[in-house]
């Protein structure tokens, strides 16, 4: 029954593994250990109903690619492993896994973090680990919690060390950090050469860094550091998971006696243990799903010499098992194992502060939420420090360090100060030939120091001219600021303004000046003559459309009332000079004439308004003129110059020069000067006797300039926008926000107010009550004013026409009439008066009768016969009836009721017919 039994259990199939490992190392000891541990594991749990057993073959590495590349060969070759654990380093699993897209046997690697590799270029690469890649973002938001503006990666010299750093300068850029400086220290390196480095390092002003090294290098860097006081205050250490998962073993007792009995292990299972076993039971698990039998095929027409390269053979069921493995899912030591695109998913990270031999959790950084005091927080996304626990700095103090100081080896900041030979009250360079020493005096040299003193620390600084071997200057603004991002000077001082193509080689601080740049004129007297003085307060385009205006509105009130108001009839000149009194005199309200039209009061109505504002405007501006301003700027605006043509000045070495460029100013019309003495004498000379018409320059500049010369010059057009005046700094200098921030306590107190008091004394025009006339005004101020009006005109105009047209349109559509017969009736029936009118309701018929005589008197017939009927009622006030019978007294050939000879005059019906 037994033997029964037995012949009946199933066959275990024996599925050949790889292990590449650095089995000298306590580290590829301990991931060993992990793995056949795995694999007891998991056979051991139900193991009798698994088809499949790995079978281990462990190669060493002997800590060398070339090593690592000839284990995996000689598993290829002679074993045909199915799988491959390892190797360890990155720069090892860089050929490896070359090796294994070659014969399509999956590589797995629980240690291989370097993003210099990964799956997408060579598919059959596991990574059972984490991408360095994805701690540079955990790493950033802690960098910009703080606020550090600049950091220091120190990082070992090989692919595992570099692979991180494009990526982390990638997410620093994105918060504004700058890498000043990479410090790379070979793996070879020896203390003395550490120290080396990290004595540079001192030397910086960034005290921020980032190390990026395995645990048996960055030992000896955190050893030598203690040792020359960069564990101390002001010091920032941030270290990456390669070395903060392995911290349990940086005691240095186990240091040293690893180093002394490399053979021995005594180091606590760290995360990559963890790993190392979740790695071989996924395989395990992946093999038993896939029910792969583990056989390999040869490579047809391999010839006897071939190369260790060519002659392994490939997997016929790596496809298949690679699949199995990346769609392996299980709850794992070290967490959930999921791979996404071929490498172990990323989980929260835990960010621990180390003290002594000790750690301890301040946080966690998460996709979805940044820092969190709790992984499982649901506040939204935050970088706040405040959701870290508390944390001990270097040099056992709870105050953030700041992350950058002044250098420890006493050298000062070189400050770079322009040489000029005008406007000397901003900076001044005085040298002493016998002493052989420089003094530089200045408003803007004021500003900085009493900056510098605000500012809680010392800054030790020395001022440095930017000055050739003769002492003049070296160059313009542009070369001075320049000079700065070359690390000629560390700052620029001095009346440097803050403009966009300097600011992509500096980083400026805040203003302390006003910003601008404006035009400079002469003034005269504009009281020599004032005989047209009352012409002057409108431009002559004003005045012409006024004119046209006046007459426009008088022509369309006379065309609305001509027909029903007795004020707007009679002999024709009279009508001319009544369009001209009538429109004239509304200017002061002056008229006499009623208006009986609605439309007409429409019109008049918004004409009103226009005539109140500009009449209102115009007292205002001619008392202006003639009481209180007495000075008149001999440009007005910039358009003027332009077309003139004249010439204008500028500072040299000045932005502005570029403005003016900008603004279409011929570069043969641009003059330069240097002191405000060469300006004046330019000034007063003029464009046309080889001066300049005008100035463009700085708001600082040019009240300098009118503290003394308040008489004679001003200001006129707009001020194009500048950022004012500005200290240059390199770009990313943690100097920048503390110098700001001085920079506002500094302008908003009472020190500036002295400062400004010293240097520009304003007293020689304080006194002054000389006032410049504005501008005459313009159509633009009122156009839309007549706009108005002539709308209301035109669209009172319309309706008229339309309702005339619409009373006479039995003339219109006559055919048997000439257009100039029909357009001689249509004026006759216009002058005509329009009885139906209440206005004339109350007349006399007498009246239509004398008026239709003197149209008989003035009009004859062709033939100069007329025939007159008596009507049969000729006095009183004609009633409906008698309107009607009165309209059809004035009969024109065309109507309705003509004779069929339109030649003749006839009587018809008592009626008078005139042709």
């Amino acid at each position: 029954m037994k033997m029964a039994m037995a012949q009946n259990k199933p066959s275990i199939v024996s599925i050949n593994v790889g292990v590449v490992l650095d089995m000298d190392e306590w580290f590829g000891k301990m991931g060993l250990s992990c793995i056949s541990m795995a694999l007891s594991d998991f056979y051991s749990i139900d193991g009798s109903n698994y088809k499949t057993r790995l079978v281990l073959h462990t190669r060493d590495s002997k800590k060398d690619v070339v090593g690592a590349a000839a284990a995996a060969l000689d598993l290829l070759k002679n074993v045909e492993v199915e799988a491959i654990i390892g190797p360890i380093s990155s720069m090892q699993a860089d050929f490896l896994i070359n090796l294994g897209q070659k014969s399509q046997v999956p590589i797995i690697s629980f240690s291989a973090t370097s993003p210099s590799i990964s799956s997408f270029r060579n598919q059959y690469f596991v990574r059972t680990t984490h991408n360095d890649s994805s701690q540079v973002k955990p790493i950033s938001s802690i960098i910009q919690s703080f606020g550090w503006r600049q950091i220091v990666p120190i990082y070992i010299d090989n692919q595992f060390g570099e692979g991180i750093i494009p990526f982390l300068a990638d997410a620093l850029e994105e918060i504004n950090t700058r890498i000043p400086y990479r410090s790379v220290i070979s793996e070879f390196a020896t203390l003395d050469q550490i120290k080396s480095e990290l004595l540079k390092l001192m030397n910086m002003q960034t005290r921020v860094f980032i190390v990026h090294m395995p645990i048996s290098l960055g030992s000896k860097l955190f050893t030598m550091a203690k040792e020359i006081g960069m564990m101390s205050e002001g010091f920032v250490w941030i270290v990456t998971d390669a070395m903060a998962n392995q911290l349990n073993s940086m005691d240095a007792s186990k240091i040293k006696f690893r180093e002394e009995n490399p053979r021995i292990v005594d180091v606590a299972l760290d995360v990559y243990g963890l790993w190392a076993y979740d790695s071989a039971t996924a395989l395990a698990m992946a093999v038993e799903k896939s029910r792969i039998s583990g056989a390999f095929f040869r490579k047809p027409n391999v010839s006897g010499n071939a190369t260790d390269l060519e002659a392994f053979g490939v997997s016929r069921d790596g496809p298949k098992l690679l699949k199995a493995i990346l769609n392996t899912t299980f709850k794992g030591l070290s967490g959930d194992f999921q791979l996404v695109d071929g490498q172990l998913q990323s989980p929260p990270y835990q960010i621990i502060n180390v003290v002594g031999n000790g750690a301890k959790e301040i946080g966690f950084w998460t996709r979805e939420n940044g820092i969190v005091r709790k992984p499982n927080s649901r506040r939204g996304y935050s970088v706040s420090k405040e959701n870290f626990g508390s944390i001990i700095w270097p040099g056992d103090t709870t105050s953030v360090p700041k992350g950058w100081v002044i250098p420890t080896n006493g050298k000062k900041l070189k400050i770079g100060v322009p040489v000029k030979d005008g406007f000397t009250e901003f900076v001044k360079v005085t040298r002493d030939l016998t002493t052989n020493t420089t003094t530089v005096t200045g408003y803007c040299i004021d500003v900085f120091d009493a900056v510098m003193e605000a500012l809680p620390y010392y800054v030790p600084y020395e001022y440095v001219p930017f000055a050739a071997p003769d002492g003049k200057s070296a160059g313009d603004y542009n070369e001075l600021v320049y000079q700065v991002f070359l690390g000629n000077f560390d700052v620029v001082v001095g009346d440097t303004t803050i403009v966009s193509n300097r600011s992509q080689f500096v980083d400026f601080t805040l203003p302390y000046t006003e910003s601008g740049v404006t035009m400079m004129v002469p003034i005269k007297d504009d009281n020599r003559d004032n005989t047209w003085v009352f012409l002057k307060p409108l431009t002559w385009e004003l005045w012409l459309t006024s004119f046209c205006s006046f007459v426009f509105i008088g022509f369309v009130i006379w065309l609305l009332e001509h027909r029903v108001n007795e004020d707007f009839r009679g002999p024709f000149w009279h009508q001319v000079g009544m369009i001209f009194w009538f429109s004239f005199s509304t200017m002061v309200f002056a008229q006499k004439e009623r208006i009986v039209s609605n439309l007409a009061r429409f019109v008049l109505i918004i004409w009103f308004l226009v005539v109140l504002i500009l009449t209102s405007s115009y007292t205002a501006s001619l008392t202006s003129m003639l009481t209180v301003e007495k000075l008149q700027p001999t440009v007005k605006d910039v358009k003027e110059l332009l077309k003139s043509k004249d010439y204008v000045g500028y500072q040299p070495g000045s932005f502005v020069v570029g403005l003016l460029r900008k603004m279409d100013f011929d570069e043969d019309r641009l003059k330069a000067y240097n002191t405000p003495e060469e300006c004046v004498d330019l000034l007063a000379k003029g464009s046309s006797n080889g001066g300049i018409a005008a100035v463009f320059d700085e708001i600082p500049y040019v009240k300098l300039f009118l503290a003394n010369y308040c008489l004679k010059f001003t200001t006129v057009g707009p001020t194009y926008k500048t950022d004012g005046f500005g200290f240059a700094f390199p770009i990313g200098s943690p100097l920048v926000p503390d110098v700001s921030r001085a920079v506002l306590n500094v302008t908003e107190g009472e020190k500036m107010v002295q400062i400004e008091r010293a240097w520009f004394d304003e007293s020689t025009c304080s006194d002054s009550s000389t006032s410049l006339s504005s501008n005459s005004l313009g159509l633009d101020s009122f156009w839309g004013l007549f706009v108005m009006a002539v709308i209301a005109a035109v669209l009172a105009l319309v309706i008229f026409l339309m309702k005339f047209i619409h009373e006479h349109w039995h003339i219109i559509r006559r055919s048997n009439l000439s257009l100039r017969e029909r357009s001689r009736i249509l004026a006759r029936k216009f002058d005509t008066k329009d009885y139906s009118c209440h206005t004339f309701k109350k007349s006399e018929l007498r009246d239509v009768l004398a008026d239709s005589t003197h149209d008989l008197d003035c009009s004859r017939s062709p033939h100069g016969n007329l025939s007159l009927l008596p009507s049969p009622r000729t006095t009183g006030p004609p009633s409906p009836t008698n309107s009607s019978h009165t309209e059809q007294m004035l009969h024109f050939p065309g109507e309705e009721g003509d004779s069929p000879s339109r030649g003749e005059n006839e009587a018809v019906n008592g009626q008078v017919e005139m042709v």
